[in-house]
């Protein structure tokens, strides 16, 4: 079912389409604490297309989730961007006063949290709650908004939308409510989405409807889809491109299917060896040896080093920036040219 475009979306010339939708450079996020400053983000950079999905994987506490919080403006005090740009159709974000970034939120980027609960206000039918996203950022009726709602509820596959409308979130599944909060980050038709681990709280069957549902709406509706996740599973069904973070930088990115079937960075390697693949007939899976390093204990050179199987003196100097490896890019002496 299509929806008609938000009322005040002007066509978008050659130039406008081509250049990326957001566009992240050299992003620092900082802590300030007692015993010093801690980095969780530090110089992670990267673009988005238009109606492209990029997956961001990597372990709990790699600095994905908190990429995305600061992309969206709503990272926790005494969280801070440090360093860095971001850039949303070419309009830079990250340094815009918080009742500004309130009116881009809803608008131009919308959110999709794990735990519908926490999206959603008990006290409210979710018709209300939708009803007052699209109010507030589209200029129609209450009437008009409504109808609208029902026609988003129906589009993320809500059975009998104009009964459901009414009910309250706990009338609801977990995977119905994970539907619900798709529809309110999307019903005033945002030109970003910000996924964080949308599927996690999800039983495996709701979690392919899911991943379908938001393939179909990146497609149609021109949604540009930023999609954080530690699943590569889900990376490898639902998105384009892939980012792989490690201790709060990109290890590689690139196209899916290339950083899947042909990683190059030692880490990614290790991240895809530990997938089972149907038909073999392995006793223990592969795995990486250690820890994610904690923030107050970064290892100098390359954060991965102390895990890597292939580091060399130059890994623990000097700290490696990301470099064309064929069809990605990967932050590794093991590419970089001799001297």
């Amino acid at each position: 079912m299509a929806l008609t475009p938000a009322l005040s979306e002007k066509p978008r010339t050659a130039a406008e389409s081509a250049a990326p939708l957001l566009e992240v450079r050299n992003l620092r996020v900082e802590f300030p604490t007692r015993r010093g400053t801690l980095v969780a983000v530090d110089g992670v950079s990267f673009s988005i297309a238009r109606g492209e999905v990029l997956g961001v994987v990597g372990e709990s506490g790699a600095g994905k989730s908190l990429t995305g919080m600061a992309v969206i403006g709503l990272l926790e005090p005494p969280g801070r961007i440090a360093a860095g740009e971001v850039r949303l159709e070419g309009e830079r974000i990250d340094n815009l006063t918080p009742e500004a970034m309130r009116r881009i939120r809803g608008r131009r980027i919308g959110a999709i949290f794990q735990d519908p609960l926490t999206s959603l206000n008990p006290l409210y039918t979710i018709g209300q709650q939708i009803t007052e996203t699209i109010l507030t950022h589209l200029p129609l009726t209450r009437r008009e908004a409504r109808e609208r709602a029902i026609r988003w509820l129906a589009e993320v596959g809500i059975p009998a939308p104009e009964n459901r409308i009414d009910h309250y979130p706990h009338q609801f599944s977990g995977g119905m409510r994970q539907r619900v909060v798709i529809a309110l980050a999307l019903c005033a038709e945002p030109r970003l989405v910000i996924a964080d681990e949308p599927t996690t709280a999800l039983d495996v069957s709701i979690q392919a409807q899911i991943i379908t549902l938001l393939k179909r709406l990146a497609s149609q509706h021109g949604t540009s889809v930023m999609l954080v996740t530690h699943d590569m599973g889900v990376i490898a069904e639902t998105a384009d491109r892939v980012a792989v973070m490690y201790a709060g930088r990109i290890a590689e990115i690139g196209p899916v299917r290339d950083v899947i079937h042909a990683p190059k960075h030692p880490y990614t390697i290790g991240l895809m060896s530990s997938i089972p693949k149907l038909g073999e007939g392995r006793e223990r899976l592969a795995q990486i040896d250690g820890s994610m390093p904690r923030l107050t204990a970064i290892p100098p050179g390359c954060a991965f080093n102390p895990r890597c199987p292939r580091a060399f003196d130059r890994c623990r100097q000097q700290r490696p920036e990301l470099v064309r490896v064929g069809a990605t890019e990967a932050a590794c002496w093991l590419y970089a040219e001799k001297p």
